[in-house]
């Protein structure tokens, strides 16, 4: 039973280190210092109460994905509110089941609240996950991305790609091009611009991203690692 404890203390310990970007040196701490390193983290890093049960909520998920949605069913049957089909669409959502997702969602706004823009930008982004583009840009028009759903206008770009208006996709796709965030948004407009044959302008983003990551703090660096090695491979090679 003991060894079990500590099994599950030390994966709760690892997944808040993951979910909160902690230092790496943590996952020594917790892995070869089993319950002190854990208990040093608890005490450490973990801030709150709430914190603390908003971690356990989600760890559970993860082991029993299953079990969030058959709850949250069970409450949409007990009481058929907007908001509770909202919570199940959005469990959907989360455990990758885009069509269910869309079901749920399409089912909300068949209801007084047909027009409500953070239902429609959530069905954005399910229907582009399953590659359904035509609703992307159909769902896209009905929001007001510029305003305040601006990480969505990647996906729309992405969309009126795949359906062939470049010039429409190039100009949604330049409005993520923003200093100092975006990054792998801002690495698929580059794809993107290799793609229409404007490498130029590709490179002077790879560089701007570069630039960027070499200009911060090795903290901050090592979190952009991953985006600095693929737009250096993709200077090298174009």
């Amino acid at each position: 039973m003991y060894y079990y404890f500590i099994i599950a203390f030390q994966a709760f310990c690892i997944y808040h280190a993951y979910k909160n970007k902690n230092n790496y040196y943590w996952y020594f701490i917790i892995f070869f210092i089993p319950l002190i390193g854990c208990i040093i983290y608890l005490l450490t890093q973990v801030i709150n109460k709430s914190d603390v049960t908003n971690s356990i909520e989600e760890l559970t998920t993860i082991i029993n994905p299953t079990k969030k949605i058959k709850d949250l069913e069970k409450v949409l049957e007990f009481s058929n509110t907007f908001q509770n089909r909202i919570n199940l669409a959005d469990a959907y959502s989360q455990n990758r089941d885009y069509n269910n997702a869309i079901l749920q969602y399409e089912k909300a706004l068949e209801s007084n609240f047909k027009d409500e823009p953070h239902t429609l930008n959530k069905l954005v982004l399910c229907y582009f996950e399953t590659k359904n583009f035509d609703k992307v840009i159909e769902y896209s028009k009905k929001i007001n991305l510029e305003k305040d759903f601006k990480e969505t206008i990647y996906f729309y770009g992405l969309a009126l790609e795949q359906k062939g208006e470049f010039d429409k996709a190039e100009i949604q796709l330049r409005k993520i091009d923003t200093r100092y965030s975006n990054y792998n948004e801002r690495l698929e407009l580059s794809k993107f611009l290799i793609r229409r044959n404007k490498k130029e302008d590709a490179k002077e983003i790879l560089n701007e991203i570069i630039s960027e990551i070499k200009s911060m703090t090795k903290v901050n660096s090592r979190k952009h690692r991953g985006v600095f090695s693929v737009a250096e491979k993709m200077l090298n090679e174009n």
